[in-house]
């Protein structure tokens, strides 16, 4: 081999060397959305069983029902002023908001009705009724509000008729490549409302500031202000009932193997950062990503609770202290949506974390709702499907939605404590 031969060969091996790295960097920080749905793609969910009885396992004592089978894509569960529940299905362009009223009080959705349709992935929503001392009026002067991909609206809503009117666009969001879901919950004083926006990659640095934070929104002014940033992808977030702090569930980045990063429950102060894209977990330095010495951990808040990596923790809600087992008041449970990439599926499950007095974790996760994957399967196929958002509710009642069946479920005490 000549020399210039032996040149031309190096530069070669040079070249795809940078490309390889280059093809590498660019899947890492913003994988293609083809290929994320070429992973992801499973063939449908097997139908649900005939009757009230829902295919998952309980504690001794609860029981599992279906209270609505026929709610694509199901996410947000929250209620109107009547009590009647309403639910985001978060579809592209087919995206709805609907009513599953019990009129007869038996346990399960009379009928499905659309009250919003034709939006673009509807995430968040949430009634709010303002406070004037006459409650008949203030039923009348109730408020929508739903968060899409792009926007957040408000809808004059009839909680009679189950119905909205009068649209209004009061801020817009990010679109684009990313996570899509964005998030609502209101402020303990219902002046605000908070409102998650994830991350437009993998693991980047963010043009837009908006991204990969929690913001809130004023509703005298109509104005959004960033609470708190570092949060990759924080899907559903609580208040808890104790000390009216925000917590929220976070989805750390992938493509790092099976079990790193933790994905993390946080409690989300003012002001506070939570070390995304540069740290994870316990502030650990993501050396794939950061540079020693540059964008450190120093000053970033931990996690409150970690959670195995790519369960994909979303939906989260507080024990009420009513009609629960007393041991459990003021607990947390949280939705495992489950694994997409995982050479051993994790997460499809619900868990509780056993909280003391103030509020710190005590001990592993402990499985409340499983069955959404057979025991010991590896194929993400066998998956019946994935829990999404919970609402849980005084009688020992919560509420599951499913978002790969399209379903609601319902978890409930034969006997409620007294």
């Amino acid at each position: 081999m000549n020399k210039r031969t032996l040149i031309i060969a190096v530069l070669a091996i040079i070249l795809v060397g940078i490309g390889g790295y280059s093809a590498y960097t660019y899947v890492k920080e913003k994988p293609p959305a083809f290929l994320v749905k070429l992973v992801t793609k499973t063939k449908p969910p097997p139908p649900l069983p005939a009757g009230d009885s829902a295919p998952l396992t309980v504690p001794e004592g609860f029981i599992a029902t279906i209270y609505s089978r026929d709610v694509p894509r199901a996410r947000v569960m929250t209620r109107d002023s009547k009590g009647t529940m309403l639910v985001s299905q978060a579809g592209e362009t087919d995206g709805k908001v609907v009513a599953l009223p019990d009129a007869d009080a038996d346990g399960k959705s009379d009928r499905t009705v659309t009250v919003l349709e034709g939006l673009n992935q509807p995430h968040g929503i949430t009634v709010i009724c303002p406070y004037t001392g006459n409650e008949s009026a203030d039923q009348d002067a109730c408020l929508l509000y739903v968060a899409e991909t792009g926007s957040l609206k408000s809808y004059s809503y009839d909680a009679d008729t189950m119905t909205a009117s009068n649209p209004k666009e009061l801020t817009t969001f990010p679109t684009g490549d990313g996570h899509f879901t964005r998030t609502l919950l209101p402020s303990g004083d219902l002046k605000n409302l908070f409102i998650s926006i994830g991350s437009s990659c993998n693991v980047c640095t963010e043009s837009n500031p908006l991204r990969a934070t929690i913001q809130t929104f004023d509703l005298t002014t109509n104005t959004l202000s960033t609470f708190a940033t570092g949060l990759r992808n924080s899907v559903f977030m609580a208040t808890n009932p104790i000390d009216g702090e925000l917590w929220a569930t976070d989805n750390g980045r992938d493509i790092l193997g099976d079990d790193i990063p933790p994905d993390e429950v946080n409690i989300v102060k003012k002001g506070a950062g939570y070390g995304w894209p540069f740290c994870y977990g316990n502030n650990i330095l993501d050396t794939d990503f950061g540079k020693k010495g540059v964008n450190s951990c120093t000053g970033k808040t931990a996690p409150h609770k970690e959670i195995p990596a790519h369960s994909a923790p979303l939906g989260l809600a507080f024990v009420p202290e009513e009609g629960w087992p007393d041991e459990w008041g003021n607990d947390l449970l949280v939705a495992l949506h489950g694994s997409w990439n995982r050479s051993t599926p994790s997460g499809y499950k619900v868990v509780r974390v056993d909280l003391d007095n103030n509020s710190n974790p005590k001990g592993g996760l402990q499985d409340f709702v499983t069955g959404f994957i057979p025991a010991g399967s590896r194929d993400t196929d066998d998956v019946i499907g994935r829990p999404a958002g919970l609402m849980a509710e005084p009688g020992g009642v919560l509420y599951v939605s499913d978002d790969r069946q399209g379903a609601i479920y319902k978890i409930s005490l034969k006997e409620p404590a007294r």
